[in-house]
C-alpha cells in the first residue's frame, strides 16, 4: 500500500495539521411578545366556523400586528380546533421576514409545553400574503379538559422575531473549534458510572451512591450535613427513613443533571404523587430551582379532587405561585363546591385553618 497517497483525518473533520477556514452569515433580529387574554372563552367558542375575533393592534419589532382568533376553526375540517393566525397590519407595501410562536399560558403566566406551535423557518409577510398561522393550533377538547382554562379565561402569548438585516462576515482561518458544553452529560455519567463515590444513602431499602462534593455544591443543606459539624461528616453510609426511594432518586438525578427524571414527565397519577413529594424534598434540601419546577408542574394538575391537598402543600412549604393558582381555581363557586366534597379539602381545613380564612376573605372581597 502506498502510504504517501493516504491522509489522516483529524477529530475536527479536516486533515491532520490543517487549520479550518470559515465565514459566517449573520442575521440581526429583534424580538417582541404580546399576550392575548380571552375572557368568556365558553361564550366566544360558538362564534361560528370560519369566523374570527381579532385582537387589538399591537406594536412589536418595529411593526404593527394583530391576532386572528378562530374559536371554531377557520374552515370546515378544523371545526373542532382553535385556529390562530398572526396578521401584519400595515398599509405600506413592505416585506417582513419573521418567525413567530403561539403558546397557551398557565396560571402563573408560563408557557405550557403541551399547547405550543412554532415554525423553525421564518415566514415572509408580503403583498396579499400578510397572514400566517395554524389551522390546528389546539383541539378544543384537549384544552377544555386541561387545567389551563380557569375562570373561563384563556391566555395565549405570541412571540415574534423579525429579521432586520443579513450580512456576510469576512472569511478567516479558524484554528480552534469550541464545542458546546456537555457538562450536564458528564455529571450524569459520573453518577451513572459510580466512579469516585464516597457516600452511600439507604432510602426505603434501596442504596444510592453519590459524591459528597457534588451534593454539597448544589445544596447548602448537604454542605452542612456532609462537611459541617453534624455527625454525617464522618459517615460514609447515611440512612434516610422518611422519603420514598423514587423521590430520592429523582432528587439526586436533578442534582447531577439539572433536569427532571423521565418518570416525572409521564403526566399520570403516579407522576403527580412523586412531584408532590419531590417538592417537599426540594424544600428540605434547599433546591430552589427544583422546588419551582415542581410548583409549575403541580399547577397543571389542579382540579376539584387535588386542589385541597395542593393548597395545603403550597401553604406548608411557602409555594406562593402554586397557592395563587389554587386560589384562582377556587374563585369559581362551582369549583369551590366540588372541591369541598373531597377528602383533600378536609385535610386542608384541619391542617391549615388560616388558609380557609384567607380563602373566605378573598371570596368576600370579590362578592
Amino acid at each position: 500500500m502506498d502510504m504517501s497517497s493516504t491522509a489522516a483525518t483529524s477529530a475536527f473533520g479536516g486533515n491532520a495539521g490543517e487549520a479550518l477556514s470559515s465565514s459566517a452569515i449573520v442575521a440581526e433580529a429583534v424580538t417582541g411578545s404580546h399576550v392575548l387574554k380571552i375572557e368568556g372563552y365558553s361564550l366566544i367558542k360558538r362564534h361560528g366556523n370560519g369566523e374570527f375575533v381579532r385582537s387589538s393592534t399591537f406594536g412589536a419589532c418595529g411593526h404593527h400586528w394583530y391576532i386572528r382568533y378562530y374559536p371554531d376553526g377557520d374552515r370546515s375540517d378544523t371545526a373542532d380546533w382553535i385556529s390562530l393566525f398572526l396578521q401584519h397590519d400595515s398599509t405600506v407595501a413592505v416585506d417582513v421576514n419573521a418567525r413567530f410562536k403561539f403558546n397557551v399560558l398557565d396560571l402563573i403566566g408560563e408557557p405550557v409545553s403541551l399547547f405550543i406551535r412554532h415554525e423553525g423557518s421564518s415566514k415572509t409577510f408580503c403583498g396579499k400574503n400578510r397572514c400566517w398561522g395554524y389551522d390546528k393550533f389546539v383541539q378544543r377538547k384537549d384544552l377544555e379538559e386541561s387545567a389551563y382554562l380557569k375562570d373561563d379565561i384563556l391566555r395565549i402569548r405570541c412571540d415574534i422575531t423579525v429579521i432586520k438585516d443579513i450580512r456576510m462576515t469576512e472569511a478567516h482561518e479558524q484554528f480552534v473549534v469550541v464545542p458546546p458544553s456537555n457538562m450536564i452529560q458528564q455529571f450524569g455519567r459520573l453518577l451513572q458510572d459510580g466512579k469516585g463515590v464516597d457516600v452511600t444513602f439507604q432510602v426505603a431499602g434501596e442504596k444510592f451512591a453519590a459524591h459528597r462534593c457534588v451534593l454539597a455544591a448544589r445544596s447548602l443543606v448537604f454542605m452542612a450535613e456532609l462537611f459541617g459539624p453534624m455527625k454525617e461528616k464522618t459517615m460514609s453510609y447515611i440512612r434516610i427513613d422518611d422519603m420514598d426511594a423514587r423521590v430520592f432518586k429523582a432528587m439526586i438525578h436533578f442534582i447531577y443533571t439539572d433536569t427532571l427524571a423521565d418518570n416525572i414527565d409521564k403526566g399520570d397519577d403516579d407522576a403527580l404523587v412523586i412531584t408532590q413529594h419531590l417538592l417537599v424534598a426540594a424544600d428540605r434540601y434547599d433546591l430552589e430551582r427544583l422546588k419551582l419546577i415542581c410548583e409549575e408542574k403541580l399547577c397543571g394538575y389542579i382540579d376539584a379532587s387535588t386542589v385541597g391537598a395542593t393548597l395545603a402543600l403550597a401553604e406548608q412549604h411557602g409555594c406562593h405561585g402554586l397557592k395563587k393558582a389554587c386560589f384562582s381555581f377556587l374563585k369559581t363557586p362551582s369549583n369551590l363546591e366540588a372541591a369541598m366534597g373531597n377528602e383533600g379539602f378536609d385535610h386542608l381545613m384541619s391542617s391549615c385553618p388560616s388558609v380557609i380564612k384567607e380563602l373566605l376573605a378573598k371570596g368576600a372581597a370579590c362578592s
